[in-house]
C-alpha cells in the first residue's frame, strides 16, 4: 500500500478507535449499603450501580465503580483518585465540594426498637433519654444529632448518641438491650434485620424525617462538559421512566422526578 494511504488509514482508525478518551471517563465511589448498592460476585451490584450505569451508556461516558469503607471513599475523592460518589445524602457540608445529580431513590430515616417495644413512633417525647445506636459519621448521624438539638431546645431529656462505623453493630446491639433504640434508613436497617437474622428481636417503630438519595461529583473534576451531560442523561433517564423501572424492580422507591 502506498505509505501516504496507510498513514491516513492508521489515522483514521486512531481517531474512530478512541471514544472513551473523547467521551470522558467517570470511577464512583461508594460504601456497602444494601439494599441500595453492595457487593455481589467480586462486582459493585444493586439499583444504584445499574442506574448509574445506565444514564454513563446513555451518555457515553466510561464508568467504574469500587466499594470501600466510607473513610476511605472520603479520602479517594479528596485525592482525586475518584471523582463521584453514589447513593449519598445530601446536606449543606457536601453541597461545598459535590456536584448534586437529581434524586435517584425516595426513603426515610426512622427508628427500630426492640420487638416487645411496642411505641409507634410519632413524637420525640416518646424517645426521652434513650441511648440509640447510628451510623457514624453519616448523614444520619447528623440528622440524629438535630433531633437531639430540638429536644434540648424544646425542654425534653435528649438521646444519647451512640455511633458506630459498622451500621450492623447498632442492631447486634439493640437486638440484646445495649441500646434503647437505633436511628436508620428504614430500607437498609431492613436489610440489616434480615442479613443478621434479627427478626422477632427488633421490629420498625416507625419514620422520623424523608430522605432522598443522589450520586455526585467532585466540583473539581476538569472536565465540565462530561459532568453536564452525565447530569441531562441522568434526567433524561428518568424522564423516560427507566430509571423507575430499574429501582422499582428491587422493590424501592424512586425519587419524584424535578
Amino acid at each position: 500500500m502506498n505509505p501516504l494511504k496507510l498513514f491516513y488509514c492508521i489515522s483514521i482508525l486512531v481517531l474512530f478507535d478512541s471514544p472513551a478518551t473523547a467521551q470522558g471517563t467517570l470511577r464512583f465511589v461508594t460504601l456497602e449499603f444494601a439494599p441500595f448498592i453492595y457487593g455481589e460476585n467480586k462486582q459493585v451490584a444493586g439499583p444504584g450501580r445499574d442506574v448509574i450505569a445506565a444514564v454513563c451508556k446513555k451518555s457515553g461516558i466510561s464508568c467504574s465503580f469500587d466499594i470501600y469503607p466510607w473513610r476511605r471513599a472520603q479520602e479517594l475523592m479528596a485525592s482525586g483518585d475518584a471523582d463521584g460518589m453514589m447513593v449519598i445524602g445530601r446536606n449543606p457540608a457536601r453541597e461545598e465540594w459535590l456536584d448534586f445529580s437529581p434524586p435517584m431513590f425516595r426513603t426515610e430515616y426512622g427508628f427500630f426498637v426492640p420487638a416487645d417495644n411496642q411505641m409507634v413512633f410519632e413524637e420525640p417525647g416518646q424517645i426521652a433519654g434513650f441511648k440509640v445506636g447510628v451510623f457514624a459519621p453519616s448523614n444520619t448521624q447528623t440528622q440524629l444529632e438535630d433531633l437531639r438539638d430540638d429536644m434540648i431546645d424544646a425542654g425534653l431529656d435528649p438521646i444519647v448518641i451512640d455511633g458506630h462505623p459498622d451500621d450492623a453493630a447498632g442492631m447486634r446491639k439493640l437486638a440484646v438491650g445495649r441500646v434503647d433504640a437505633v436511628y436508620s434508613n428504614r430500607d437498609r436497617g431492613w436489610g440489616i434485620v434480615s442479613d443478621e437474622k434479627l427478626e422477632g428481636k427488633v421490629r420498625y417503630a416507625g419514620g422520623h424525617k424523608a430522605v432522598l438519595y443522589y450520586a455526585g461529583i467532585a466540583k473539581t473534576y476538569p472536565d465540565r462538559d462530561v459532568v453536564d451531560r452525565f447530569f441531562a442523561s441522568w434526567r433524561a433517564l428518568f424522564a423516560e421512566g427507566r430509571a423507575q423501572e430499574i429501582i422499582e424492580s428491587y422493590k424501592l422507591e424512586p425519587a419524584a422526578v424535578e
